[in-house]
């Protein structure tokens, strides 16, 4: 009896230890993105591969980083500098930002145990960008939608940079019922849109910022994006004065001042 009791208890034990893992896991949500943007060295005469050279630290380094949850490089399509590469990644807490980085020069070591090595391979990886570069944190805002499909080689990042206005008065609540209503009618049905990511400035240099970015697999479905938003808008709204008095209420939570980049997405650079 004493025996059963034991076995009856270590596999409850086990069961439990399961279900707070699948738990942990199922709590562990996107908070951060970090965007770093660098910029190609264009006196770089090394003969080695770019992509190649990122593809091995990513995969001896940032794929075994367990704080860094999401990864990926976007290079210049259309863009105000042709050198632009951004390097974002996203992270479940503000903690494992800086853990991140403690244990990536852990499995840095480890990948390359011998120092000189070590040392060869960052400078190579090094000497691909200019050595200015800028960083910025974002808060990762509710209401996006994750692409299901895989990533191909012609999908693009288009990115669009909006800055809040702060209107005095505003009915508490407004502004998220307002996005709430427009994302689920437009966004949400529009299927030329793989991925959608809303994200607000946390740390970096302008505060205002609102930024949404969208996945799309190709240059010819931006267009298209934008039409069938417009044909999705006004099926919801199909009254011209239900269309107007949406659009001034959420205007105001705007400058009216926004940007626009498209970059490309280098699929083989993904976590």
């Amino acid at each position: 009896m004493k025996t059963k009791n034991r076995f009856l208890l270590a596999i409850t034990s086990v069961l439990l230890l399961i279900n707070v893992t699948i738990f942990a896991q199922e709590e562990k949500k996107a908070q951060y993105y970090t965007v770093t943007t660098m910029h190609f060295n264009l006196d770089n005469d090394s003969d080695a591969d770019w992509k190649a050279v990122e593809k091995e630290y990513m995969d001896k380094v940032t794929m075994k980083n367990d704080y860094v949850m999401n990864a990926g490089y976007y290079t210049h399509l259309y863009t105000a500098n042709s050198t632009d590469v951004k390097y974002v990644q996203v992270y479940s807490s503000w903690e494992d930002i800086d853990k991140a980085g403690q244990r990536n020069s852990e499995l840095e070591k480890e990948a390359w145990p011998d120092e000189t090595a070590r040392k060869a391979f960052l400078k190579k990886q090094g000497d691909f960008y200019q050595q200015v570069h800028s960083d910025e944190i974002y808060t990762i805002l509710p209401g996006g939608k994750s692409s299901s499909d895989p990533v191909g080689e012609d999908w693009i990042l288009y990115v669009r940079t909006q800055h809040m206005a702060y209107p005095e008065n505003a009915p508490e609540g407004e502004l998220g019922k307002l996005r709430t209503e427009y994302l689920e009618n437009v966004i949400y049905k529009n299927d030329l849109i793989k991925g959608y990511y809303p994200h607000r400035h946390f740390w970096g240099h302008d505060s205002s910022e609102f930024i949404e970015a969208f996945f799309l697999e190709s240059m010819d479905d931006l267009a298209k994006m934008n039409d069938k938003n417009g044909e999705l808008y006004q099926a919801h709204f199909k009254d011209e004065d239900a269309r107007k008095d949406f659009w001034n209420k959420i205007s105001k939570y705007y400058t009216g001042v926004h940007g626009d980049e498209i970059y490309s997405i280098v699929s083989d650079l993904r976590k």
